[in-house]
């Protein structure tokens, strides 16, 4: 009896921690088309649409990071390999210092369009709900 009683009590508390952890899970950002991104850039007038343009422009950020380091990473590849020369050689080098730099621009200029919506988020007005519905 009081192993049943020790194996359900640890049983319940793991299904309580697990229920917990999933709660605090981060939520996967949303996924908008670039025409549902336009329309709401088009028609954004309240705080929460300004939250979803940045959380957009924040994940794109995200996602120019990752492919700068990819590039960064075949950089390393290709000047680890110095038996790949001549003139090929060098176009790759030059495309992976090229691409890694333009897509931390990206990075750049996606992260300020973030932090733009989220001062616009701000400052627009809430809207109230209909009364009477």
């Amino acid at each position: 009896m009081k192993r049943t009683v020790s194996i359900f009590s640890v049983l319940s508390l793991a299904l309580i921690m697990t229920v917990a952890a999933l709660g605090q899970a981060p939520t996967k950002p949303e996924h908008l088309s670039k025409h549902q991104l336009n329309t709401l850039i088009a028609i954004a007038s309240t705080p929460a649409e300004h939250r979803r343009i940045a959380q957009y422009y924040r994940a794109k950020a995200q996602d120019y990071l990752t492919q700068s380091k990819e590039h960064e990473q075949m950089l390393a590849a290709y000047n680890a390999n110095p038996s790949r020369g001549g003139k090929s050689r060098a176009v790759f080098i030059d495309h992976c210092e090229s691409y890694s730099q333009y897509f931390k621009d990206m990075a750049v200029k996606s992260q300020g369009l973030a932090t733009l919506h989220e001062r616009m988020a701000k400052e627009a007005p809430e809207k109230l709900a209909p009364t009477g519905v």
